[in-house]
């Protein structure tokens, strides 16, 4: 069976939802999913200062932790995070610096990479942010498996290239969500070959 590794940061959950529909399509896809998230690095007066940033803390208390054992684990992996100024958030930038071991010994090299984001405008750095997580798997080694337009999902979600984006603020309708569960999809599929090609 493929294995997927999801791993994302969210404070207000709609990254999350993202998360949750690519998770869907990789099982879809016949793959086992670890859904996982970063740890949470602001401190209470910030996560305080928003509401909905608390609330979705709580909610997702029981969502484990990303670790370096789940990206070895996973013949594919995808990475998710709001934009921050064009760049994936601390949060998930932090996890990221500390795969330095797996990256010395080859061990994320050769697998499917994917990565998925949102603003909270439509111009907001969505494509920015995704590019800046593509250069992380050209250093690994890693095989990118971008949506493309290989599917009318993509078209109709908004047409990015590079992965599943969002605009916050606007609901995730159901062309958003259908893009995300067709990304998990598509990384599940080429994760299988990839792992095929390794064996």
């Amino acid at each position: 069976m493929t294995h997927i590794a999801i791993v994302y940061y969210s404070s207000t959950g709609t990254t999350f939802e993202i998360a949750r529909a690519i998770e869907a399509g990789a099982k879809e896809a016949g793959a086992e999913v670890r859904l996982r998230k970063v740890r949470e690095l602001a401190g209470p007066e910030a996560i305080a200062s928003k509401p909905a940033w608390g609330a979705h803390l709580e909610a997702t208390k029981d969502v484990p932790e990303a670790t370096l054992a789940d990206l070895e684990w996973a013949d594919g992996y995808v990475f998710g995070s709001p934009t921050r100024f064009g760049l994936p958030a601390a949060q998930l930038k932090q996890f990221i610096d500390t795969v330095g071991p797996l990256w010395a010994t080859g061990k994320l090299q050769d697998k499917a990479a994917a990565a998925f984001t949102g603003a909270g405008n439509l111009h907001g750095g969505q494509e920015s942010t995704l590019l800046a997580m593509h250069h992380m798997f050209y250093h690994w080694g890693s095989v990118i498996v971008p949506p493309g337009y290989t599917d009318a999902s993509v078209k109709a979600a908004g047409g990015n290239p590079y992965g599943t984006s969002f605009t916050a603020g606007a609901s995730l309708d159901a062309a958003v969500l259908a893009a995300a569960r067709y990304q998990g999809q598509r990384v599940a599929r080429f994760a299988a070959l990839l792992a095929a090609a390794r064996a």
